[in-house]
């Protein structure tokens, strides 16, 4: 079958959004069911998926885990979300706590946020003495951070990884 030609490097098209689409919500789907899905043929399928992924449109494909059986398994009970705000805002300062923070294994997320707080992270440990281990390496032990406002999750009521696309219908 044919399709529109792909789109030119740097753009999507309506089947490369199709695609992106789809594989938010399955990335475990086979090219051909995805080529099915887009009504294109297989090879065209595989061509634009490896171009979206070499233009970066794809970070990367992963498996998202049960977090509630892996902590009925594992232990991982502590979720916090946390604020935390900076004394000093320079480039270097904020890069510098990002940094550090990007290589804790606890921290799922790091976003840098405006107003407000410097930074939000989303952490998973697995109970409070490894919490309160994990806040003196990152945050006490920083003189640079000046305020840690923390909120523990006591029930996880919606989470995704899908950004909405504009497509007509997949």
């Amino acid at each position: 079958m044919l399709t529109e030609p792909s789109a030119a490097p740097g753009h999507l098209d309506a089947t490369d959004l199709k695609l992106l689409a789809i594989l938010q919500a399955d990335a475990s789907i086979s090219n051909i069911g995805l080529a099915d899905k887009l009504s294109i043929s297989a090879p065209t399928c595989l061509r634009r998926t490896k171009r979206l992924q070499q233009e970066g449109w794809i970070e990367k494909q992963v498996a998202i885990l049960s977090s509630d059986k892996l902590g009925r398994l594992m232990g991982h009970s502590v979720t916090a979300l946390i604020e935390i705000s900076l004394d000093k805002q320079g480039e270097e300062f904020l890069q510098a706590f990002e940094t550090r923070a990007i290589k804790e294994s606890a921290v799922q997320q790091c976003w840098r946020v405006s107003p407000g707080p410097d930074f939000m992270l989303v952490v998973q440990v697995a109970n409070m003495p490894t919490y309160l281990s994990f806040t003196q390496r990152l945050l006490t032990q920083d003189a640079n951070v000046r305020n840690v406002k923390a909120f523990f999750s006591v029930k996880r009521a919606k989470f995704g990884t899908e950004i909405p696309l504009p497509i007509s219908e997949v």
